[in-house]
């Protein structure tokens, strides 16, 4: 018998809707790995479980800013600090890198994960949009080294 796949919940912040469409095709190829998978763009806290695996998504916004849709998210972790230490969470950043702040959006919500407690698997990947207009290309092997730290011992 298999082992059970675990379940994943997507959260993306966008301002364009590039990284929500980027988060969809991450979602089917979860998806067509076996995964169960939750898709949440601009989540609340309240809308999210504090255990489990998370993948995170964010295009960043002005200097270096979390785009409109997960400034809320964002605030709630500030203000209520909840437990995330039965997070688990992966993260990936689009940006362009012709900006000082370049990826800055996915950095800020990293460090305020890590200091609730969530335990990060990997390391995040930084897409430079500049480089890879079609992101996907880019997360391809990421995202295979990220599904196989769920079936490593």
């Amino acid at each position: 018998m298999e082992p059970l796949m675990p379940h994943i919940t997507l959260i993306t912040g966008s301002t364009l809707g590039n990284a929500e469409d980027f988060a969809e095709y991450l979602t089917e190829k979860l998806q067509l790995a076996g995964f169960s998978t939750t898709l949440l763009h601009g989540p609340n806290l309240d809308e999210l479980h504090l255990s489990g695996q998370w993948l995170v998504i964010t295009s960043t916004h002005g200097a270096g800013e979390l785009p409109d849709n997960l400034q809320l998210l964002s605030t709630q972790i500030k203000q209520q600090k909840p437990d995330l230490s039965q997070v688990y969470f992966g993260a990936i950043g689009l940006g362009d890198s012709c900006y000082d702040q370049f990826c800055g959006a996915i950095k800020k919500l990293e460090q305020q994960l890590i200091a609730r407690g969530a335990i990060q698997m990997g390391k995040k990947l930084e897409i430079d949009v500049a480089k890879y207009p079609i992101p996907e290309i880019a997360a391809e092997k990421w995202l295979i080294d990220w599904m196989a730290k769920f079936s490593s011992d």
